[in-house]
Order: structure tokens, then C-alpha cells, then sequence
């Protein structure tokens, strides 16, 4: 796998060295340029945890791909880059379901820089932060619009946030995922990589989905929908438009809003995610 030729893929250069301007930059550029999307699994593919294949896949095919994907191979960049990363597993609360997923559930990254701990993720879709966030504090941590929290109880801890418009101390937090920082291997998703793309319990397996941060927004694809969502600011709240799709348009779509082009047909997809029958 050549660093230089992923550094090109998200428009960034080789640092001069590891430190935690580099690690904002790089995590940040990966999210404006690779997508979270599960269209493997509605295209007739299958997502297989292999670093070669991913990185074919993210690289050299310019695709996007979920948590295992995007931050496995995140992982590895950072690694050869110089920092010292740890793979987390965490839970995810689902937004339409209210429950935890199973452990496994998502794959996130520690990396640990001057002795100070940092959460990344570049492979959660439309509530990740767009910058590392430090594990060092359980206080508000504001990122643009947005205010997040690390809140720890026991060894586990909880990533939330207080949506879009809702800020202020005495906001509503609502959780995100939950996860411990005991080391995991990308192999040990195996299996809950197998379950997302088969299970009517998930999310990608029950929605075609595709989504990337965009300069002051983010846009969308889910089914036969085209969602675009524009950040509030000063002065201006939090807009969002849905645009209905056709088949024919979703092929176009994309290639032209996503840089995605697919080697086999998609069989769009947006259905009723089932509870889970155990909850966590």
C-alpha cells in the first residue's frame, strides 16, 4: 500500500511530523473526501476486513465504506505516518431504533500523542466530529457548530453531543456510542462485519446509503432520496432539502455529487430497521 498515493486520494501531504496539528489535518481531509457508504452490500459485493482489498477499494477505486473500512485503513495510514494508534470497539445507540447495537458494533480509533489520548473516526456518517476529540476531559468539547462530550462511567465511555441546534449548558445530551480503550484487531470485527450486511437489524443492510461532510454541510444519498443539509451559522439556522430520485438519477448522482461509480448494478434500498432481540 503506497502512503503517498492515499495522502493524494484525500488532498493532503506527508507531514513533517506526527503531531496533533498533522492528525486534525488528515482526519478532517479524510472525511471531505471519502465517503461512509454501504453500497457493496446493495450492489451485490461483500465487504471483506483485508487492508489490500480496502485500500484497493478507498484508493485506487475511489470508493467510500463504513466503520471497519474507512477507519481500519485509517488506521493503517496513521500508523505509517508516525502515531501511535490503538482500534476501539464501541456500541452504537441506534437514532431510529433507541437501542445499543451488539460489541463490535463500530470500530473507532485512540491515538495517543504527547501522552494525551484522542478519539478519531472518520467512519460514522452524519454526527462524527470532524476533528480528533481529546480523551483527557469529560467537558463540552465545541467543534464548529456542534458540542460534544467524553463522558466515562467505569471503564466505559460515552461519545455524546447535543444535536444540531441545541446548545448551551444546560442543553440535552444525547449519547452517541458507547466503548472502552481495551485494544482490539481489525479481525476482531469479523463477525459483526458479516452480521451489518445481513442482518435486518442494521442499518446497511436495510438502507442504501451514501453521505460525506461537505464544506459547511453535508450531503446525503439513502434509498431513493438525495438529502442535503446546510450548518447553521450566525445568521442562518440548520436547513435541510430532500430531493426524490428516480433509478435512472441515482447512478448519476453518484458519480457526480460522490465520485462513486459502481461496478455493478445497485438495487437501491430504504427500509424499516428491526429491533435488535437483545438489548445492550
Amino acid at each position: 500500500m503506497d502512503v503517498q498515493k492515499y495522502l493524494n486520494r484525500i488532498g493532503s501531504t506527508v507531514p513533517a511530523e506526527p503531531d496533533l496539528d498533522a492528525l486534525r489535518s488528515v482526519h478532517t481531509r479524510h472525511l471531505l473526501s471519502v465517503p461512509f457508504e454501504d453500497l457493496t452490500v446493495h450492489s451485490g459485493g461483500r465487504v471483506e476486513l483485508d487492508l489490500p482489498l480496502i485500500y484497493d477499494k478507498i484508493v485506487t477505486r475511489r470508493r467510500g465504506g463504513f466503520c471497519y473500512e474507512n477507519n481500519g485503513l485509517f488506521s493503517w495510514l496513521l500508523s505509517s505516518l508516525g502515531f501511535q494508534v490503538t482500534t476501539l470497539s464501541a456500541q452504537v445507540k441506534g437514532l431510529i431504533t433507541g437501542y445499543y447495537g451488539p460489541p463490535f458494533d463500530h470500530l473507532a480509533l485512540m491515538v495517543t500523542l504527547q501522552g494525551r489520548r484522542w478519539l478519531c473516526d472518520v467512519g460514522f456518517g452524519a454526527v462524527e466530529s470532524s476533528v480528533p476529540l481529546s480523551l483527557e476531559t469529560s467537558g463540552p468539547q465545541t467543534e464548529g457548530h456542534r458540542v460534544y462530550r467524553i463522558r466515562k462511567q467505569g471503564d466505559l465511555h460515552f461519545l455524546e453531543w447535543q444535536g444540531e441546534e441545541n446548545r448551551g449548558a444546560d442543553g440535552d445530551w444525547k449519547e452517541i456510542y458507547k466503548f472502552t480503550l481495551d485494544p482490539r484487531r481489525l479481525e476482531d470485527f469479523t463477525d459483526m462485519c458479516q452480521y451489518h450486511q445481513s442482518s435486518p437489524c442494521s442499518i446497511f443492510f436495510c438502507k442504501s446509503l451514501c453521505t460525506i461532510l461537505k464544506p459547511g454541510g453535508r450531503l446525503t444519498y439513502m434509498g431513493h432520496r438525495l438529502i442535503s443539509t446546510t450548518f447553521p451559522t450566525e445568521g442562518a439556522g440548520l436547513e435541510t432539502t430532500t430531493r426524490e430520485l428516480q433509478d435512472e438519477e441515482i447512478t448519476v448522482i453518484l458519480a457526480e455529487e460522490f465520485g462513486i461509480v459502481l461496478n455493478s448494478p445497485l438495487k437501491p434500498k430504504d427500509e424499516t430497521i428491526t429491533p435488535p432481540p437483545v438489548m445492550y
